[in-house]
């Protein structure tokens, strides 16, 4: 990559997120980690390096405000992560109204809002969104109607930016990964029998790590990989596409 090269990881401070700002540091680029709990902020930017905004993505004007900080500091944006969102394991009839919008908000909007004001602030020199999906946006796993949902409009977002926006050289592109050894997915992890039964789903046997898909995240962000876009790629242990044995 360049090294003058800039990233905003939103959610960096999250699982995945804060593997991702810790790779991509690591390798001499700069990184604004935008969240909205300043304390976990403080955390990742004393363990990593990297600077901080604090954000929420589900409020748009504190996201294109974000945007605009990192213009005036740095006079470019080249790539962005959107690695903010929830898991909610319920079917459709035992899902509250507000769970369901909480669900939709998290995950799907945060990232309409990231994208929308991402392309604004790489109209002129272009750059790369890269979203998180899930392996169940793309198959059909019980429980997972409002996650499942909420992220495959991420997919259609995806897709759809990426066709928009390719003429101003703006690459979007996803993740879709399996289940990840992450914070937010301790209810599942912490259960040694949901626990054995999701890495039962898993062709290679496992459930995946952070770095699992701050690796695909990256690969996605660096510009050497320009002539990729509208990509949902599987980063899922062969969960969205393989019969585990």
């Amino acid at each position: 990559m360049n090294d003058s090269s800039v990233f905003i990881v939103f959610g960096g401070y999250g699982g995945i997120g804060s593997a991702l700002s810790k790779r991509l540091v690591d390798d001499g680029h700069t990184v604004i980690v935008a969240g909205p709990n300043a304390d976990k902020l403080n955390a990742i930017a004393n363990d990593t390096g990297a600077s901080t905004i604090q954000a929420d993505a589900t409020i748009p004007d504190e996201v294109q405000a974000c945007f605009d900080r990192a213009i005036e500091d740095h006079g470019k944006v080249d790539g962005v992560a959107h690695c903010v969102g929830s898991i909610l394991l319920k079917p459709a009839h035992l899902t509250s109204d507000d769970e369901w919008m909480k669900t939709i908000n998290l995950n799907l909007n945060s990232a309409f809002y990231v994208l929308r004001s991402a392309v604004k602030a790489m109209t002129k020199t272009g750059g790369s969104i890269a979203l998180v999906s899930t392996a169940a946006a793309r198959i059909g796993i019980p429980n997972h109607e409002a996650i499942a949902a909420a992220k495959g409009g991420v997919i259609g977002l995806t897709q759809s930016a990426a066709s928009t926006y390719s003429m101003r050289n703006i690459r979007v592109n996803c993740v879709a990964p399996g289940l990840v050894d992450t914070p937010m997915a301790e209810r599942i992890t912490s259960n040694e029998t949901a626990l054995k039964a999701s890495t039962s789903m898993h062709a290679l046997g496992r459930i995946g790590a952070p770095n699992d898909i701050a690796s695909a995240l990256q690969w996605l962000l660096d510009p050497s990989n320009s002539w990729v876009t509208g990509q949902v790629i599987g980063v899922d242990g062969g969960l969205g596409t393989l019969r585990a044995r």
